[in-house]
């Protein structure tokens, strides 16, 4: 008989469910979206919602003398606002713990950071909104075709 290997993945089958759902951020309207469908996924399988966004590292902007850092920050401050109101809101109907998270970086390579620290069990991220991604063959996005491609975590795709 041979000695199985361990399987180098986290996420387990035959398991009651996720445990952590890691939802991508970026203020887009799919990725609004996306939150939304993983906090009901969330709620639905009792996880840990992760809200991630990745704060943009822009070299370019920063040599220019635009203080990207203040607008990176701005932005995860409205995104934390948002998700509040919309909690409070709906805290009645929707009980789901969630966290907020904040990494820098690409948006891929942050997802990837976030998704392993968490010990996520699935990533819900939206579609691309940009007009480079609206052809057919590229319609879901580089981020979300490569987080797919990786093959780390079942990867759900919100349009």
């Amino acid at each position: 008989m041979t000695e199985q290997q361990p399987h180098p993945h986290r996420f387990e089958r035959g398991t009651d469910g996720p445990k952590v759902i890691v939802a991508g951020l970026d203020g887009s309207d799919s990725s609004m979206r996306a939150a939304a469908y993983a906090a009901g996924l969330a709620r639905r399988q009792n996880a840990m919602l992760a809200l991630v966004y990745v704060q943009p590292v822009i070299t370019a902007g920063a040599a220019l003398g635009v203080p990207v850092g203040d607008t990176t920050s701005e932005v995860a401050e409205g995104l934390v606002s948002e998700i509040r109101e919309a909690a409070e809101r709906f805290r009645d109907a929707w009980d789901v713990r969630w966290e907020f998270h904040t990494f820098r970086g690409d948006p891929y390579n942050g997802l990837v950071t976030a998704a392993d620290e968490l010990r996520a069990d699935a990533v819900v991220v939206g579609a691309s909104e940009s007009a480079g991604h609206r052809f057919i063959g590229r319609f879901i996005g580089s981020v979300a075709v490569r987080l797919v491609k990786a093959g780390r975590w079942p990867v759900t795709v919100v349009p």
